[in-house]
């Protein structure tokens, strides 16, 4: 778990012109698929889908055929890239109830394609030796807009856990930040040049093939810099970030 896949394209319409040996395929391609998770009772998972085509497609997840109903208060999905991403957040986690195969359907006018994953949960006291845990999660942040910000994570498991992260429920992709956004070896995640929309609330996510673990939660404010000749009008120090809501 943890390990994002390679892309999989799934042809929905091949049409075999047999006299000019010409093919049309038109496709709908999953460029995020969800994979089996095995969390721990009382944790946290999300699976996470995203597809492209044209039209844009639509993602929606479904359990039993049926499909998934966010007003139950243990399950959040969150939607991105105009609704052709959906996070499939579920917290905290209970065996029997939420064991189970999760599908993934991508739609648009032309057809769907689908995905599956599956969830297993195991009680804490039956964990193997191996499972991922996180020695050292995020904490509570203050930073001055255009400094640099790390969030710390480390974690220990066997094998070494990979870690990921999560902001507002939805997964970082540090590749896509043009380097501002960095994760360091030591699984730490480091942020240049802070700006408004950077805050938020940030989960480190340790995975090995024993399951995966999740942090507690550490929110990250970005304040305005102080303007010189304006001290008559600053704004008292935080004089206890934990205090901060």
């Amino acid at each position: 778990t943890g390990h994002e896949p390679t892309p999989v394209i799934v042809p929905s319409l091949a049409i075999l012109h047999s006299n000019a040996l010409r093919v049309t395929v038109k496709l709908r391609v999953f460029t995020k698929v969800p994979v089996d998770m095995i969390g721990v009772s009382g944790g946290v998972v999300s699976f996470v889908c995203q597809a492209t085509g044209d039209p844009k497609p639509r993602v929606t997840w479904n359990k039993k055929g049926k499909r998934v109903n966010s007003q139950r208060v243990e399950v959040r999905l969150i939607k991105f890239d105009e609704g052709a991403g959906a996070v499939l957040r579920i917290q905290p986690l209970q065996a029997p109830r939420d064991e189970n195969i999760y599908e993934c359907v991508a739609e648009n006018s032309k057809g769907e394609i689908s995905v599956q994953a599956k969830l297993s949960i195991i009680r804490e006291d039956l964990l193997p030796a191996g499972f991922p845990n996180i020695d050292m999660g995020p904490q509570l942040k203050v930073v001055e807009r255009t400094r640099t910000a790390t969030m710390l994570c480390a974690a220990s498991g066997n094998p070494d856990p990979e870690i990921t992260w999560f902001k507002d429920f939805l997964p970082i992709d540090p590749s896509t930040s043009n380097g501002r956004i960095k994760q360091l070896r030591s699984g730490a995640l480091q942020i240049e040049n802070t700006e408004e929309t950077d805050q938020g609330k940030y989960e480190c996510v340790a995975s090995n093939v024993e399951g995966v673990r999740y942090s507690s939660p550490a929110n990250l404010y970005v304040r305005g810099r102080e303007q010189p000749g304006r001290g008559a009008h600053r704004k008292p120090p935080i004089r206890d970030a934990r205090l901060v809501t």
